[in-house]
């Protein structure tokens, strides 16, 4: 008689949102392997309808707490274009530097509180601030200047205020831009090369799974894709990001609030794994001789990995960033009037790579600059089939191991994508049938 396994893990620990793993084997067959999506649907496209162009962009950045800036920027694209609102070169170094602040901090929240503790035995960050108060005070340091950077540039680190559609309303003085480059180069190079020799210490902890998928990202032919770029895939290459229904094509699934996602497979990942697939070349040295350290080749397809890839990013943003604000001090600060007259009304469509993977929002607006309609198609949504086959595939290899080693190796597994569940919610209505 083949194994028999049943496992479920009631809301998951250390992701954001509400999930269960949910796992049924019977004699050897493998019946269901799946992380089921529980968290209460929400409504942002509905709450945007009727709203003023001057409002989507502070509505869409409360999709969530942790991805707030990413929201922000990609609303405030998507309604640029809508609108014919044209930005200058300083508003678009500007949000770069923004977007890098935003990747540093949710890289090293989720590596260092999120996922570390599965790679030292633990059920939390709290028992490491004992074992490990250096390492534990370093991930502090890092993500606070990656919140300051926020602080500096837009207003505040969560939901920023200053960046407007067609501008800033304010802009960082040439001192405060001086400090943050000076504490990126004295603070945090030196600890992205620490935290690469904590995670290098770590990395046999990191389950040796692989299984082929397709990889989805931006990319652009002259810089590490974060900001703007093609929709690329692994499987089939570069796309404008007008084309990005086609390569999502959401549908629903009864054990999820939050839609899943297909492009020329039964499923793709996006994130930090993604983009390292797809723009490696695009990478600073500095990060490249991180990623030779800690084993990560291109063409990756071991998910745990997508922990390795976030810190290796972390590093390129921290060293990209000295050189946005190189740039924005050697062309002269400008107090630019942001650009608010539209010269259209139509649909605009914006995709940015925000720390968990492509986000796309698209906006319809009327001739009183009212959103007539709008879509946000979210990393995580897009990612929660790879999960489910990424779990099909590992139960069968792992079946001779303990329940327990099973259950964390699926937990690390769900932890590993850093999923953003409450971002993903947007179904009406599910009947959930046993």
């Amino acid at each position: 008689m083949g194994a028999n396994l049943d496992i479920k893990v009631r809301h998951l620990t250390r992701v954001e949102g509400h999930g269960d793993i949910v796992v049924n084997m019977r004699d050897g067959v493998l019946e269901k392997a799946q992380l089921d999506i529980v968290e209460a649907p929400r409504y942002f496209e509905a709450m945007l309808k009727g709203r003023s162009f001057h409002e989507a962009a502070i509505i869409t950045s409360r999709i969530c707490g942790i991805c707030s800036l990413g929201h922000q920027i990609t609303s405030l694209k998507a309604t640029e274009q809508a609108l014919g609102l044209e930005v200058s070169a300083q508003t678009v170094l500007l949000r770069k530097l923004l977007i890098h602040g935003a990747t540093i901090q949710s890289n090293v929240l989720h590596a260092y509180f999120l996922a570390a503790p599965d790679f030292l035995g633990q059920g939390s960050v709290f028992p490491l601030v004992a074992s490990h108060p250096e390492v534990v005070k370093r991930a502090l340091r890092m993500k606070r200047l990656a919140n300051d950077i926020g602080d500096v540039v837009s207003g505040r680190a969560v939901h920023p205020i200053t960046p407007v559609p067609g501008g800033f309303t304010r802009i960082p003085t040439a001192h405060e831009l001086q400090e943050l480059k000076r504490r990126l180069q004295q603070e945090m190079v030196p600890d992205f090369l620490a935290t690469v020799e904590t995670m290098k210490a770590l990395a046999g902890a990191i389950p040796d799974f692989t299984r082929e998928t397709e990889f989805i990202s931006l990319r652009c032919d002259d810089e590490y894709a974060l900001y703007d770029g093609d929709i690329c895939s692994t499987d089939t290459g570069r796309v404008p990001d007008s084309e990005y229904r086609r390569m999502t094509n959401e549908y629903v699934v009864p054990h999820s609030t939050s839609k899943h996602a297909r492009a020329n497979r039964s499923s793709f990942m996006v994130g930090a794994l993604a983009r390292w697939n797809n723009n490696h070349d695009k990478l600073c040295p500095t990060s490249l001789a991180a990623a030779a350290e800690l084993g990560l080749q291109p063409g990756c397809h071991n998910p745990y990995l997508n922990t390795i890839a976030q810190v290796v990013e972390a590093g390129h943003c921290a060293l990209d960033a000295v050189a946005i604000i190189d740039r924005l001090l050697g062309d002269g600060l400008k107090d630019e009037i942001p650009n608010q007259e539209p010269t259209r009304y139509g649909t605009g469509i914006a995709a940015t790579e925000v720390p968990r993977g492509i986000l796309y929002h698209e906006y319809t607006y009327d001739r009183q600059g009212r959103v007539a309609a709008a879509n946000c198609i979210i990393p995580t949504g897009q990612n929660l089939a790879n999960i489910d086959d990424d779990m099909k595939k590992l139960v069968p290899e792992v079946i001779g191991q303990t329940k327990a080693e099973i259950t964390l190796k699926l937990e690390m597994l769900v932890r590993a994508y850093d999923p953003c569940i409450s971002c993903s919610v947007h179904l009406l209505d599910v009947n959930f049938i046993e």
